[in-house]
């Protein structure tokens, strides 16, 4: 029975029980027992000569004295050539990197949030590693290659890696854009070696890897690139350039379209002979001329090699279809972006490795880290904490903290403090437009005060950065009111504090109306069913919010819309002044609140004095209906 190695809920079959491991050990005791006939008579003729008294010396031959005069310019001409020879024939050569298993230092163990994703490539692995059994005792055909294809930075790479690694075969790396030559023909002729090297691998080790990143760089479709010729009617000078422009970008696209059948042709290359297997094959024929038809000799099958492709992109729908039929890519993994369980197993599993405080091994920090990092990638994530460790190298310290980690976040998302000489009045204004935002939140919804600063960060003059306070990937239509009611918080916030708005909120106001026209033109939450997003042509095609605006009564409805949610921010605003002045007060002394500061201080201010007219929190109520 073959033994598995235990990994979720899928297992890697063990190296010494596999395929892959008894063929590369059948090959090796071939290669010693190759060495030894070879080698053998040699050794012994040269103790033979040792114990006759006559050694071989080694030196340089002598040569005659005409031909040591000529040596210099021998050397010469030789070098010369060289210079003029090898460029050419390094044009040609395979780009690749090859690794092996032991300088991988990543296995599967290190991959962490993407448990569904590791189970395919397990059972992908299982296949690979079980190749003959499942040829030759099943009657199956192995995988010849997989893709891997998602958002930047979600783990291609790395899982491909893990994948050599477990496998224990040699794993060759090329990025696509290194194929490219400037020499017409030597890309296809770099793609041939790169496939030529990999069945080479593969025949000694017992099996191989290939990754070719961002595979979309030489395996874009072909559909639309044949070129017809010069206008019809064109003549003179504009007409022979016209058609010279013509041929060259057909030209052009016919190399593109030359790499991508280079491409295709070899991802079934892997049956292809070996030289001595083409050897036996020319004289069996050349004999079997001589045979009658009852004589005639086999001259056997080639032995397929165990290759394993793995193509990475972040753009799939431009490849090519022929790629993704059974028996090239016979399988697409789809690499998403980490849950919020998943965001917190790769915080664990970076923070075990980066020096940290002991705060933030306390688990409501990491499960708050993984609740705000919604839309992080594993890369994201990683470097999240680099910069945190340099936050606190800044400070002196070789750990980071809490206060470190979000510094970072802040730093990442938001832009670097810009010191800003505001004047009183514009700086009180800046911190009630702010608190506006921030009252309003605390309000209407169950949602998590990141940070409130009137800090200049990029085009911001102030922020207030919030984010669910469960990972969502739905929206209600109260929902989606509540999130314009705070885009208003600001503007009416300025209203009731100073009688009249100023130009802050233009980014509220344009944030606002997008998410109108969404509820009105797609959601269908304006009161009407019609869904915009179905034009798809004619003078409507711009985008939903222009599909919207210049529909009459589109426009009415997201006007509707907006002054519902501006009335909203107003009346609860007005109810609750007291929760804007404690933090416009707390802003003009401190400029920033961080997370628990803001919702303590509303807490505070809540306690001391109560709302009026028993406007709980989380309440929305309207006054402009459709």
């Amino acid at each position: 029975m073959t033994e598995v190695t235990t990994l979720g809920q899928v297992g890697v079959i063990r190296r010494g029980q596999a395929d892959v491991a008894r063929l590369r050990e059948r090959n090796r005791q071939r290669r010693v027992q190759r060495s030894l006939a070879i080698m053998g008579p040699l050794a012994i003729w040269l103790w033979w000569r040792q114990l006759a008294g006559n050694p071989v010396a080694m030196g340089f031959p002598h040569l005659p004295a005409g031909l040591a005069t000529m040596f210099p310019e021998i050397m010469l001409i030789g070098f010369l050539g060289i210079m003029l020879v090898l460029p050419m024939a390094a044009a040609g050569k395979s780009p690749h990197v090859r690794f092996r298993p032991s300088e991988i230092e990543i296995g599967f163990a290190d991959v962490k949030g993407m448990d569904n994703v590791l189970e395919e490539v397990v059972r992908t692995l299982n296949l690979f590693l079980g190749f003959k059994t499942f040829r030759e005792a099943m009657g199956g055909t192995p995988r010849r290659g997989i893709l891997f294809e998602g958002p930047p930075g979600t783990g291609k790479t790395y899982m491909a890696k893990a994948l050599a690694k477990e496998a224990g075969v040699p794993f060759f790396y090329v990025s696509s854009s290194a194929f490219q030559s400037m020499y017409y023909g030597q890309t296809n002729r770099k793609i041939r070696s790169y496939f030529k090297e990999l069945r080479k691998a593969a025949r000694a080790e017992g099996g191989a890897v290939g990754f070719i990143e961002e595979i979309d760089a030489i395996a874009a479709s072909r559909a639309g690139m044949r070129m017809t010729g010069a206008p019809s009617g064109a003549g003179g000078a504009e007409g022979r350039a016209a058609a010279a422009t013509t041929v060259s970008r057909s030209q052009g696209r016919e190399g593109v379209a030359g790499i991508v059948n280079e491409l295709l042709i070899q991802l079934q290359s892997f049956d292809h002979p070996t030289k001595t297997e083409k050897l036996h094959g020319f004289v069996v024929d050349r004999l079997n001329t001589w045979l009658p038809d009852h004589r005639q000799l086999s001259k056997g099958r080639s032995t397929p090699a165990n290759v394993l492709i793995i193509g990475a992109t972040n753009r799939a729908d431009d490849l090519d279809p022929a790629l993704l039929r059974p028996g090239r890519f016979d399988r697409s993994v789809h690499f998403d972006l980490p849950s919020r369980s998943g965001r917190r197993e790769i915080i664990d599993y970076y923070l075990a490795r980066k020096s940290h405080e002991a705060d933030l091994d306390r688990g409501d920090r990491r499960d708050a880290l993984a609740a705000t990092t919604a839309g992080y990638s594993p890369v994201m994530i990683e470097h999240l904490f680099d910069e945190g460790l340099v936050w606190a190298l800044r400070d002196g310290r070789e750990a980071m903290t809490w206060s470190d980690v979000q510094q970072a976040k802040f730093t990442e998302e938001i832009g670097l403090k810009q010191p800003v000489e505001y004047t009183e009045g514009e700086k009180r204004r800046i911190a009630t437009h702010e608190g506006g935002h921030a009252v309003v939140a605390h309000l209407v919804s169950d949602r998590n005060l990141e940070v409130l600063s009137i800090i200049k960060r990029r085009d911001a003059l102030g922020l207030l950065a919030h984010s669910d306070a469960e990972e969502r990937f739905t929206r209600t239509e109260e929902e989606l009111k509540g999130l314009m009611a705070i885009a208003f918080g600001g503007m009416a916030a300025e209203e009731l504090a100073f009688g009249a708005a100023s130009t802050g909120p233009a980014g509220d106001l344009a944030y606002a109306t997008q998410l109108a026209a969404q509820m009105v033109g797609s959601y269908g939450m304006g009161g009407t069913l019609i869904s915009f997003d179905a034009i798809e042509s004619g003078p409507m095609s711009a985008g939903l919010v222009a599909k919207v605006l210049s529909n009459d009564d589109g426009r009415k409805r997201v006007e509707v819309l907006l002054l519902e949610a501006k009335e909203t921010a107003r009346r609860l605003l007005s109810e609750h002044r007291h929760l804007v002045e404690a933090l416009v007060g707390s802003l003009l002394e401190r400029n920033e609140l961080v997370g628990d500061e803001i919702t303590d201080l509303l807490e505070r201010a809540a306690a001391t004095k109560p709302a009026q007219d028993g406007w709980g929190r989380r309440e929305i109520k309207t006054g402009v209906s459709l």
